[in-house]
């Protein structure tokens, strides 16, 4: 099990804008870290490879044991190389990062997302769609704070968990 280190707000690395990812081994190994560090925090359903030190364009997510992931989820979702193509729909709901554990926000993000990938056209609705979008702007540099309409107003404690 390859469990890496998180980085942390206001970590530079979380701010990098990341490189195509690679092939071979070294894009296997990626994914298997971020999938051991993803299942290693209970909840989690995502995470992209800059927050973890590597700098390529590699995410994955996962809503199978999710209570808000309706039953139509993918399940184990690889992102290699990922660009939104297009998007429906605008809800505002709470977001929080494994980056940022101590603050949650209100962000608004399509309803419905068609990502392409190296490995082809993938659509995503409602929560899934949700939490790819939030790990695609990992891969360009953005964090959820830089989503926020106002930080005074949307931006919240995360509430510790008993």
């Amino acid at each position: 099990m390859a469990v890496r280190k998180v980085l942390l707000y206001p970590d530079p690395g979380l701010k990098r804008v990341c490189a195509p990812a690679p092939v071979g081994a070294e894009l296997a190994t990626i994914v298997d870290d971020l999938t051991d560090t993803m299942r290693s925090f209970p909840g989690c359903v995502g995470i992209a490879a800059p927050q973890i030190g590597y700098f390529s364009r590699v995410a994955v997510i996962d809503l199978s044991a999710h209570k808000k992931a309706p039953e139509s989820v993918h399940g184990l979702t690889v992102l290699v190389d990922p660009v939104v193509v297009s998007g429906e729909g605008s809800e505002v709901a709470r977001e929080g990062c494994l980056s940022i554990p101590q603050l949650t926000a209100n962000v608004r993000r399509f309803v419905d997302a068609v990502v392409e990938t190296r490995d082809g056209r993938l659509e995503f609705e409602g929560f899934e769609a949700r939490c790819v979008l939030h790990e695609i702007d990992h891969l360009d540099g953005l964090l959820f704070l830089d989503r926020v309409d106002s930080l005074t107003q949307d931006v919240f404690p995360r509430k510790q968990r008993k």
